[in-house]
């Protein structure tokens, strides 16, 4: 009977750390170190073919989302020397979103993406609406905007900048008779 009461206490011994994670014994003088939070800088925006009515204003109206638009995100550093570049492609829908893989800042104020990048229009799949226009600027860099989106996760964050819509135009526009 001994024997028995001796087997149960050891097995309750050996299977308590299991049952109750607190009692296992471990370390105390090992440093635990926290997991660093990944923040992943972001750009998006959309990319149109800009209606023949409007074509010359800034106007959208009528205008038709571009898939496989290319456009490109330039950040420049307080030295005003190029720190990022690469071009990204819109989806299905004319939208991008455009993560920012390898982006650092030296001045965290100077460096800042709403200081320092920007979006240009790069090229449209579409023949028929291929000319830069500059609807926001998109022919010489629209700038970034911050709405306060932001993405988080447990060990991740990502900080969404937003670039006005940006527009091609078509090469061939028939003028409006007015009779």
């Amino acid at each position: 009977m001994a024997s028995n009461q001796l087997t149960i206490f050891i097995c309750s011994l050996l299977l308590l750390p299991l049952v109750f994670p607190s009692t296992a014994a471990h370390d105390e003088t090992a440093p635990t170190e926290p997991m660093k939070k990944k923040v992943d800088v972001v750009v998006e925006g959309m990319v149109y073919c800009q209606s023949c009515k409007y074509s010359g204003s800034w106007s959208l109206t009528g205008a038709k989302p571009i898939p496989s638009a290319k456009v490109s995100v330039v950040c420049k550093n307080s030295n005003k020397q190029v720190s990022f570049y690469k071009t990204y492609e819109t989806d299905a829908y004319g939208y991008f979103y455009a993560q920012l893989d390898g982006f650092k800042m030296s001045n965290n104020v100077l460096d800042h993406p709403l200081h320092g990048c920007h979006v240009k229009l790069v090229s449209s799949p579409l023949t028929n609406c291929s000319l830069l226009s500059n609807v926001n600027y998109g022919l010489y860099a629209a700038p970034l905007r911050f709405k306060n989106k932001v993405l988080r996760g447990t060990h991740y964050e990502a900080v969404i900048y937003t670039a006005g819509p940006l527009a091609f135009r078509p090469a061939q526009c028939t003028p409006e008779s007015h009779v």
